[in-house]
């Protein structure tokens, strides 16, 4: 009786702003939170190497989820 342990990987959506890169684009990840002291709505966003096969153009926008590492920054894989 052999078990496969399943991991919930992380998911997120973003648009794709570089594509300068071989098998890798850079992807931003917009999303909204909470100023602590003025409690002010303000955009965060962050930005993620991931790696592709397919040929995608900037502004395109793109599903990543997590993955090995393939290199120093690259550790998310693009899905849609």
């Amino acid at each position: 009786m052999t078990e496969k342990k399943t991991t919930k990987r992380k998911k997120l959506k973003g648009v794709v702003i570089g594509t300068k890169m071989q098998k890798t684009v850079k992807v931003e990840v917009a999303r909204k939170a909470r100023h602590p002291v003025y409690k002010k709505v303000v955009n965060k966003r962050k930005v993620y190497f991931a790696r592709t096969e397919k040929k995608l153009n900037e502004g395109d926008e793109v599903t990543i989820m997590e993955s090995r590492p393939y290199s120093k920054k690259v550790r998310w894989i693009v899905t849609e």
